[in-house]
This record gives C-alpha cells, structure tokens and sequence, in this order.
C-alpha cells in the first residue's frame, strides 16, 4: 500500500470513528448531562481497551507455544485462574474470562443485573491489581463510572436500560483487531472525545485540555535533535494528552524511562491514567500521582528530566509567602522571593527548571503578564535571564485554548545554552480559523519550529536579543518588544488623493446642476 493510501484510509479510519462517537454522545444525550456522560463513554472505552489489550497479550503468549487457536475469551474463570499471577506481574491487572468486555456485552441485553454485573466487574479489575507494584496504577479508575447513579436514570430498569445502550454502543464502534490497527483508534477515540466535550463545556471542562497541535509543538520543541528522551514530565498534566504527544513524536519505545505527571483535580488524575492506559503504555512506564505540585510535589525521586512540558493554570493563587517553608524549598529559594500569593504562574516555572536535567528543555505555556508585571514576577525574572535559563519566547494567537480567548505565550527554558541571548518569536498570526476556535495549521507550527531551530532574525516574525539589551529594558520579555510588527496598512499618496477629491467635488457639483435643472423642467411642466 503506498503511503497516500495508507494516509486516505487512517484520515477515512478516523473519520468513521469520530462520526460513530459523536453519534453515541447525540444518542445517550438528555438525561445524562454532556460532561457527566463523558465519564460513561471513556470508562466504556476504558473497560473495552483492557479487556481486549489483555486478550491480544494471552493469546499471543499461548499461540507462541504452538496453542494456535487459543482464545482466552472462551477459556472459563476457573481455567483462567492459572495465568493469574504472571500477567499481573506484566499487565498490572487481570480480567477473568466471564468479565471481559466482549461476554458482558453479549449478555448485557438479556441481564436485568446489569448495573450490579459492571460494578463487580470493575471492582475485581481494580481488586486484581492489589498488594502489586501496579495497585496505584489501577486504584480508583473506574471511580467517576457510577453505574448505580441517578444521573443515568431513576429506577434500577431506566438506569440498566442506558448502560445497555452505552455497553453495545462501545462494543459496535469499530475499533479493528486490537493487534492490527492503522490508527491508534482507542488513543484517537479519547483524544476526539477530550476535544468534543472540552469545546462543548467551556471552562468547566476545556481548562485541563490543551489542543493537540499545541501539545505536538511543545513536544517537538523539548526533543529538536533528539531521538530519545529518558524521562518526560508535566507538573499539571490534566488529562495526560502533552505528555503522550512524546509517544507520537519520538516513539513510545523512545521515551526509556517513562512518562511522568502530577494533577491537582482528582476526576482530571483519573482521566490522565485512563489516557495512558488507553495509549497502550504499560503500568511500569508511567506514573502519574495525585495532589497539589507546588506545596506536595511527588517525584523528588525521579527528577531531574529531559523534557518538562506544561500548560499550567493561569494566574491561580497559592500560599506564597504566607507559608514560611517555601522560602526555603529548594525549587523556590534560588530567586531568592516567591512568585505573588494571587499568582503562581512563575511559581510553577521555578518548579520546573529546578527539575530540569542540565541537558534538557522544558517548554511551558504561560500567562501573557508574566513576561512583563513588575514587582516579585520581575525579580524572578531577573534571576532567570541572569543566569541565562531563558531560550526563546514564543508569543502565540488568541483564542486556540478551550476556556479563554487570551493569547497565549510560550517560555522555553534551557540550563546549558550555547549563547547569552534570548530569541524572540512572533507567531500571532499564525492561525488558521476552525469553527469558533483558532488552530494551529501543520505550516503555522512547522513555521514556528524552523525559526526556533535557526535561532536567527527574521524580519517581522524573530529576533535574538542579547541578555544585556534586557536587562536594559526591565527585565521585560514581551515578544511585542523586540520583534518589529509587520505594518499591513496600505501607502496613501497625498497628492494623488487631493486630486481625486477635486474630481469627485468637481462631478458632485455638475450632478447637482443637471438635478436642479431636471427639477426646473419638471416644475415648469406642472405650472
């Protein structure tokens, strides 16, 4: 198959399954509201993609010792009960035959019980993983998934009447041989339901999603010249989609120590294992925890990393100085003052740069005020422009994040620069319009990374600044500074202008008199 085909049957592949999906959530809708029904579908997905990853791995294992039409789908729980302990100690989880995906959704017609069937089902799946090294991996995850709630219906019957719908609705999207797909199908289900409901939920849930062609940009920033990382993090990982983008732009088997995260919003934690989970990256390579970074960070352990990633909350509060302990943490202390108690932007940036290996980049979204407030958002940036943490500053377009329409900007730190100067990008205008939200194109985000790797002026778009010249102005890092706006506005030749004025004013007065002598005509003929 050549690569076009190849490339027409993913985009048609894809396309078939977002069709397929948002059918399920204009089918489900009504009783279930939008966001909570989420939690429906990407559990059912959830429960589909390790019911039948859990399969693929069996029946390969067992084909490969001669076994050749082996399927633990029809093995009976008691048969499955040998194979326990091992595929814990791989997969992190066990199903028993009687409760994967595939026989539950057979029966699910016929079983009154049916909410009370899912409810063991998920229970034991999470129980499977207990006193192993996988237990946090798996705690929890089927939390949001409440099959006995009102939400889906008042009585018992109403209630096992939608799971029906939404266990078969999964069970019929058309997600190929688990083994064999062209696309990342469950990844790419997630992903369109992510977007789906971030669009359609605003603030309440569009503020943990950064859009995935930001998400490829920052990774693909992290990692220039790379083919491996060892470990990728985000400090505010929402639901997962910026650290995954590593997975696609270098390659799951790429990123050798794995993926690491911490979320603040317990439902958004879940959300970002399931992500990981349904992106086939296995328990022992991810690890994401649950709390707040800046006053409970979890991986003292496992930092320094290679590439940081991060679209953190903007201009949220937090403790500050008002907590005599952070002072002295040693992510914080080296500016010597804490970012303002009404905003952590840059509390979140000191956080990652003290966790930044001495040979990688961190690339974080931040708050357009940050470049420029005065006060300890100053002070903290003179610490890091002195010590020359500070790469490039990419200023982006308004309007691509779900939640806001402020343009954003992006701050890439490095710890081992090659030069003592800043780069400047003006990506403003780098958009294309898509529906009600503004998008980075695959040529705005190839544009932005070119002038990024050449770290060299370009007229109206970049410009390398020596840290000196900013030190100069402030301390003030707003691209509008020092990158030259484009003036689009057109020429205007005063003289060929007046002469056209005295045409117009010269016709204008002719059309008058040949009006008033029609007027004159016209009157004599009524007199």
């Amino acid at each position: 198959m050549t690569n076009n085909n190849q490339n027409t049957t993913k985009e048609q592949e894809r396309a078939e399954l977002h069709r397929a999906i948002w059918q399920i959530a204009n089918d489900l809708r009504g009783s279930v509201d939008g966001w909570d029904f989420k939690s429906y579908v990407l559990g059912m997905l959830f429960y589909r993609f390790i019911s039948e990853n859990l399969t693929s791995y069996i029946n390969a294992d067992e084909r490969r010792s001669g076994k050749k039409d082996f399927d633990y789908a029809k093995l009976t729980d008691k048969e499955a009960e040998f194979g326990r302990t091992d595929t814990v100690k791989e997969k992190g989880f066990y199903i028993l035959p009687s409760e994967l995906f595939i026989n539950v959704c057979k029966n699910a017609r016929n079983d009154k019980n049916l909410n009370e069937t899912l409810s063991k089902v998920f229970t034991n799946i999470e129980n499977s993983a207990k006193g192993s090294v996988s237990e946090d991996d798996l705690k929890g995850l089927f939390a949001d998934l409440d099959v006995n709630s009102s939400k889906l219906g008042n009585t018992v019957e109403h209630r096992n009447q939608k799971l029906v719908k939404i266990v078969e609705a999964i069970g019929n999207l058309r997600l190929g041989n688990y083994s064999d797909n062209t696309i990342d199908a469950f990844g790419d289900a997630y992903e369109f339901l992510m977007t789906m409901y971030a669009s359609n939920a605003g603030k309440s849930g569009g503020e943990f999603y950064t859009p995935q062609e930001v998400s490829e940009l920052l990774a693909e920033i992290t990692t220039v010249g790379k083919k491996e990382v060892n470990k990728v993090y985000d400090p505010a990982c929402g639901s997962g989609s910026l650290l995954l983008k590593f997975a696609k732009v270098l390659g799951r088997e790429n990123v050798r120590q794995g993926f690491f995260g911490q979320e603040i919003n317990l439902t958004t934690y879940n959300l970002c294992r399931i992500n990981m989970f349904l992106h086939d990256i296995n328990y022992n390579n991810f690890d994401v925890a649950l709390g707040d970074t800046l006053i409970d960070p979890k991986h003292w352990d496992d930092e320094p990393f290679d590439a940081i990633v991060s679209n953190p909350p903007y201009s949220i509060r937090w403790e500050g100085d008002a907590n005599p302990l952070l002072i002295n943490d040693p992510r914080f202390s080296p500016a010597g003052v804490l970012a303002p108690k009404s905003k952590a932007d840059l509390a979140f940036t000191m956080h990652m740069l003290s966790w930044l290996s001495t040979s990688g980049t961190a690339a974080i979204v931040e708050f357009p005020g940050v470049l420029y407030r005065g006060g300890a958002e100053q002070k903290i940036r003179k610490y890091l422009i002195d010590n020359n943490y500070v790469d490039t500053v990419i200023q982006l377009p308004p309007d691509l994040f779900f939640g806001t329409t402020i343009a954003t900007c992006i701050i890439v730190l490095k710890k081992s620069k090659k030069d003592n100067k800043i780069l400047f990008i003006d990506a403003s205008a780098e958009f294309v319009r898509n529906g009600n939200k503004n998008k980075l194109s695959e040529t705005n985000r190839l544009k932005i990374l070119e002038a990024f790797t050449s770290r060299s002026d370009a007229e109206y778009f970049a410009k390398l600044v020596d840290s000196k010249d900013i030190a100069i102005n402030d301390y003030n890092i707003a691209v509008s500074s020092y990158v030259t706006a484009e003036d689009t506005r057109e020429e205007i030749n005063i003289t060929e202008l007046n002469a056209k004025i005295s045409q117009i004013v010269s016709r204008q007065s002719e059309l008058r008199k040949a009006i008033d002598e029609i007027v004159e005509d016209i009157e004599g003929e009524n007199t």
